[in-house]
């Protein structure tokens, strides 16, 4: 299967979303007591390391607010197909539903683990990032 949308956006897309995704939360709180402490009385090294950057979301929302119509419910097909809504042998009904879907982008951000299931999606095709190398 060969998507409409370039798998360098696509894997732009699951990179943007990973850094979006491992942002700490606007109500985290540096100052409070941590709750992480490990048996050596240490604080363990939390996931959420980043600070809350707008313009990763920006960037993400920019990337996605680019493409064509089609792409964009290929992305979200891709999603669903990834997070098990769709089996890739149902794709195209995975892609009419995602067509049919009323806010494409906000659906994509408000996604959980979007990088994950879009990955995983891709996969289910024999689609992979793994040759692309390091995108900025």
């Amino acid at each position: 299967m060969e998507p409409s949308t370039p798998l360098e956006t696509l894997c732009r897309i699951i990179l943007r979303a990973r850094e979006y995704e491992a942002q700490v939360p606007s109500g985290y709180d540096d100052d409070e007591e941590p709750d992480n402490i490990d048996d050596t009385g240490e604080e363990a090294l939390s996931v959420l390391d980043d600070e809350v950057n707008s313009s990763v979301e920006e960037e993400l929302r920019g990337i996605l607010d680019d493409l064509a119509d089609d792409q964009i419910a290929e992305v979200l097909a891709f999603c669903w197909v990834g997070a098990g809504t769709y089996d890739a042998s149902e794709w195209s009904e995975a892609l009419e539903a995602a067509a049919e879907e009323g806010n494409q982008v906000e659906e994509l951000l408000e996604l959980p683990m979007m990088a994950s299931v879009l990955e995983a999606g891709l996969a289910a095709f024999d689609l992979s990032c793994a040759e692309m190398g390091e995108l900025a």
